[in-house]
């Protein structure tokens, strides 16, 4: 009798989908080498700071040791960055881990947790593993004048209720890249009891420059149940190694620090996110290429016919209005790797990562013109 072992994971488990990658980048580097253009995965092509890539050299020689289990120097730098207690910080192995361990110590089957639909994958898997009830919002229509396929906030503050103990949001939002302003936000948190945790996800702030998103920080000190996560992989450059942050209530973070692993940021990244936060002048040079560049490309893919949806991220959602697989497929044959968004119910759009220069104009050679 052969044996499995689905067969004995709980309830919650048995419900989830194992994470799909995409394609196997390793090998389509090994094969295609420098030619590929690698615009699926939102990364930050300019790299890291020369201070973080020091940092970590530095660092080699102590890898033997474990790293240090609070992240007490990476906390105070952050405590002073962004005007904040330590206690308000919370580490983790990317924002990923933090969004999982929200719903892992607030919510259960007894529960509810909000979010939007075509908001970031990782709130509704976060929700399934906790085993609670999902309460997904639609979100604004496609044709909305000014914020297609966005977080509908009102609707959103509407669908809490009394057994909510999560709202999850995302500004800038991925897939969408799409944002909402400070004033929106500030209404939803005046309707939402304190019994639910209100997350905003800002893991892609720093590429923002509209004037209507600032942060959720600035109404951390009048609104207790406000969680702000963040993370080094995007902006920073550091998605290898993984390490993010969230800025909560000092008893959010008191209730996260029960069930967060030991040595959940290594010692590297640790290092790394320190000294990257330091470098203040590779951070401004990042932002101003990602405006340009993003700016650049969007203005080529519209001159080409292409409908491309506003940004406030370091990348750009096309909606093509026609099933995006095809397309998808031929862009993959000349190695040109974006995101199909089918998984999140757009599959008349494609995800395509604001690459260098090189790297997009290897897109736009490769794409016919509509």
């Amino acid at each position: 009798m052969s044996f499995d072992a689905a067969h004995l994971a709980n309830r919650a488990t048995a419900a989830l989908r194992a994470y799909d990658p995409g394609h196997d980048l390793p090998a389509l580097r090994r094969l295609h080498g420098a030619l590929l253009a690698e615009l699926g995965s939102n990364e930050n092509p300019l790299g890291a700071s020369p201070r973080a890539l020091a940092a970590v050299q530095a660092g080699l020689a102590a890898s033997f040791r474990y790293p240090d289990p609070k992240g007490g120097d990476l906390k105070r730098a952050l405590a002073a960055r962004l005007q904040v207690d330590e206690a308000r910080i919370a580490l983790g192995n990317g924002s990923h881990e933090l969004l999982m361990l929200l719903a892992q110590c607030f919510a259960d089957a007894a529960t509810s947790v909000v979010h939007s639909q075509f908001g970031f994958a990782v709130f509704a898997i976060a929700t399934a593993a906790a085993g609670a009830q999902g309460l997904r919002v639609p979100a604004l229509p496609g044709d909305h004048p000014s914020m297609p396929y966005g977080h509908d906030l009102a609707a959103i503050a509407a669908a809490v209720r009394p057994d909510t103990r999560l709202v999850f949001l995302a500004n800038p939002n991925n897939p969408t890249g799409g944002w909402f302003a400070d004033a929106e936000l500030e209404a939803l948190l005046a309707r939402t009891p304190p019994s639910a945790l209100v997350v905003v996800d800002e893991a892609y702030h720093e590429f923002a420059d509209a004037a209507g998103p600032r942060s959720a920080l600035r109404f951390a000190d009048r609104h207790p149940n406000l969680v702000v996560t963040r993370t080094f992989s995007k902006a920073y450059a550091l998605a290898g190694l993984r390490v993010g942050y969230l800025v909560a209530h000092p008893s959010v973070v008191g209730v996260i620090e029960r069930l967060r692993e030991s040595f959940n940021v290594n010692g590297l990244a640790l290092a790394a996110a320190e000294a990257a936060l330091g470098d203040e002048a590779h951070l401004r040079e990042v932002r101003q290429w990602t405006f340009a560049e993003r700016a650049w490309l969007a203005g080529e893919l519209a001159a080409r016919g292409y409908r491309v949806l506003p940004s406030q991220t370091n990348f750009l959602l096309v909606d093509l209005g026609v099933d995006a697989t095809a397309l998808e497929a031929a862009l993959f044959r000349q190695a040109v790797i974006v995101r199909p968004m089918a998984g999140y119910g757009l599959a008349h759009t494609l995800r395509i990562s604001v690459g260098s220069r090189a790297e997009n104009a290897r897109l736009l050679a490769a794409l016919p013109s509509r």
